[in-house]
């Protein structure tokens, strides 16, 4: 099978389900068509091979050898093409549902890149899990089943056909009868919609519930509120669970439909068919024929009523990713977006100016004014500009690929470790590591680089954690790295030799630290105080000590007089 693409998968229109439905077909458009053509042949392959059966038949009884030998062998030929053209289509066929899946995935990460932090405060941890999970499936099986649907349609109009030139009393059935039954089934897919939505949603509000106690897990059982998110957890889940039993009971009558209506059909069928042929209306060959035909309609049918199914299923799990991609984050792209320049970066809430090239802190005699400099720098928040030009004026894939803005509330993944610190390959772990003073933490891991840690680093204290996102955003290695606290949590002889290394790491690229640690301002190049938001003095850590009160008073951890 061949590889599936993983660049960049376009712009799909989020405006309806219906149009991103055909944004996955228009974006595998080769393969959705030759899968097409392959099902067409298929099955008219299949459909053929009941008259040339009752032309043997025929001429069987007429013993002419000569049409029986000739009708055999068209008949493997038709078997053979029949069986290259299914299992051609199959491979297909697999490769539309992979592609259909896989891009659905592409563009909600893509889509979950772009939000950021916007994405907790808009959506549920769980709808963005099921999209992954469960919706990916019936998308995928809403575009596969294009193909299969465009070859029964045509089986069944080419079986139509046959019938009214040999009988028309039997082709008029079809004719009449395969509408019917669609439009039966037809009937049962509306209240089917309504319930697979309702179960979809259940299920998204369940699943962000479960992350939540997970996530919070500790903290329940610290103040003894275990038992009570438990029961709430067990109510919805027996609410989802009274959910798809309902669901369940449309879905086994659509079952049901799908092999009883075509059979009642074959029934029908074979029956006028035998009374035809005893009046001499038709010969055995073409009574053969007629059975043959009518139970290979079943099969068509099946995947006429499937098709209605499927795609059901997957324009409510549409509807979901659609809902997703239409979500706006707190800060869009501006309608014409200017080049990012080089040059001084500076946040004009607080006055604060960081020169290029150099290691510069930032001290807040209050620390949250530290962090939200730090968002504003990073672009998290409007109001700073990089040699003068404002990064609200750039667009935000740019700012993120050039600024880097790492705080304590970055996670560890879970998966191989070296794959976490070193995503794209860029190289450099030892000296990441080891800029970071988190060496030692790697050789005591069984298998160093290949172990495989816990979710968002449980394995590790919160010092490990600390020096393992620095060494990260070390080798990510941006044009500009802000840091937030990337020293609180460990010990004064490993913060010292961190802020030692961290130089020296960072040599001719604009890096920002956010810290009142007299061990890292010691070897800084720059020193921003900030004082009630607003810049109050800059220079060198000793020039700040010996000359800026508030500022000695802060990082000496003395008290006010």
């Amino acid at each position: 099978m061949r590889r599936l693409p993983v660049t960049d998968p376009g712009t799909p229109d989020s405006r309806s389900a219906a149009r991103y439905l055909f944004w996955l077909v228009r974006r595998s458009r080769l393969t959705v068509a030759a899968a097409a053509l392959l099902a067409i042949a298929w099955m008219g392959c299949q459909a053929l091979v009941p008259a040339l059966v009752g032309r043997a038949v025929d001429a069987a009884v007429t013993r002419d050898a000569a049409a029986l030998l000739a009708g055999a062998l068209l008949l493997l030929g038709v078997g053979v093409v029949q069986a290259l053209t299914g299992i051609t289509r199959h491979r297909f066929a697999v490769t539309n549902w992979l592609a259909a899946a896989f891009r659905t995935v592409q563009v909600v990460v893509r889509q979950a890149n772009r939000l950021g932090s916007t994405l907790p405060r808009r959506l549920d941890a769980g709808e963005v899990v099921a999209i992954g999970t469960s919706d990916i499936t019936h998308i995928g099986g809403a575009v596969d089943i294009t193909s299969r649907g465009a070859g029964s349609l045509l089986a069944v109009v080419t079986i139509t056909v046959v019938l009214l030139r040999t009988s028309v009393p039997l082709g008029l059935i079809v004719l009449v009868g395969v509408p019917l039954l669609m439009l039966v089934v037809g009937l049962l897919i509306r209240p089917l919609h309504r319930r697979q939505k309702a179960y979809r949603e259940s299920q998204g509000r369940l699943t962000g519930r479960a992350a939540d106690l997970v996530g919070g897990l500790r903290v329940l059982r610290g103040v003894g509120g275990e038992s009570t998110m438990a029961a709430r957890y067990r109510a919805e889940s027996q609410a989802l669970r009274a959910a798809g039993v309902r669901t369940a009971r449309v879905e086994s009558l659509l079952e049901a439909a799908q092999v009883l209506l075509p059979g009642a059909f074959l029934v029908l069928v074979t029956w006028l068919g035998a009374r035809f042929a005893a009046d001499g209306r038709i010969t055995v060959g073409q009574l053969v024929s007629f059975y043959a035909y009518a139970a290979f309609l079943v099969a068509p049918l099946r995947q006429l009523t499937d098709v209605l199914d499927k795609m059901t299923r997957g324009h409510v799990s549409s509807r979901r990713v659609v809902a997703m991609l239409q979500v706006e984050g707190d800060l869009p792209d501006p309608p014409e977006p200017v080049p990012l320049p080089s040059g001084e970066l500076a946040d004009s809430g607080s006055g604060v100016r960081i020169p290029p090239g150099r290691l510069t802190a930032i001290v807040a005699s209050t620390p949250a004014d530290a962090a939200r400099i730090a968002d504003r720098l990073g672009r998290y928040a409007d109001g700073a500009t990089m040699d003068g030009v404002p990064l609200s004026a750039v667009a935000l894939a740019e700012v993120r690929d050039r600024i880097l803005v790492v705080d304590n509330d970055a996670h560890l993944f879970s998966g191989r470790l070296g794959s976490d610190l070193d995503p794209e390959g860029r190289g450099g772990v030892a000296r990441a590591l080891a800029a970071a003073g988190a060496t030692d933490i790697v050789d005591a891991l069984p298998n160093a680089l290949d172990t495989v840690t816990a979710d968002r680093g449980r394995s590790f204290s919160g010092g490990q954690q600390q020096r393992l996102r620095l060494a990260r955003a070390l080798i990510a290695d941006p044009e500009v790295l802000i840091l937030v606290e990337p020293t609180n949590a460990v010990d004064a002889h490993t913060e010292a030799r961190i802020a030692e290394r961290l130089r020296a790491a960072r040599s001719g690229r604009t890096t920002v630290v956010c810290t009142s640690s007299p061990l890292v301002l010691s070897r800084t190049d720059h020193v921003c105080y900030v004082e009630d938001g607003r810049l109050v003095a800059a220079g060198r850590h000793r020039d700040l000590l010996r000359g800026e009160p508030g500022y000695a008073r802060m990082v000496l951890r003395e008290e006010k007089q």
